[in-house]
């Protein structure tokens, strides 16, 4: 059964950081792309990076380059996101996405809060 677990949520002020996990299970890992998306209330699903599973080259969006950074640890099946220079517009749930070689999500995790205030 596959899982993915996201972790690293929290409260932090304007300016502040916080890194999020996604610990993947009963996967091969290292063969998925990972992306992260977010959902603020009353709002759909975006986009926030991706971390390819060949090569590991990333995409952004526009909102969060040069603020947030993806990576990966193949070996401990784990993906990370990286959020510096927090802003309250970042509040949102964050979701983990696997996508088997790079393909549509397959898998979603069940989303870490993260609050940014003013």
């Amino acid at each position: 059964q596959v899982q993915l677990v996201e972790s690293g949520g929290g409260l932090v002020q304007a300016g502040g950081s916080l890194r999020l996990s996604c610990a993947a299970s009963g996967l091969i890992f290292s063969m998925y792309t990972m992306s992260w998306f977010r959902q603020a209330p009353g709002k759909g699903r975006e986009f926030v990076a991706r971390i390819r599973w060949s090569g590991g080259s990333t995409d952004y969006a526009e909102s969060v380059k040069g603020r947030f950074t993806i990576s990966r640890d193949n070996a401990k099946n784990t993906a990370y996101l990286q959020m510096n220079s927090l802003k309250p517009e970042d509040t949102a749930v964050y979701y983990c996405a696997a996508a088997f070689m790079g393909g549509p999500s397959d898998y979603w995790g069940q989303g870490t809060q993260v609050t940014v205030s003013s």
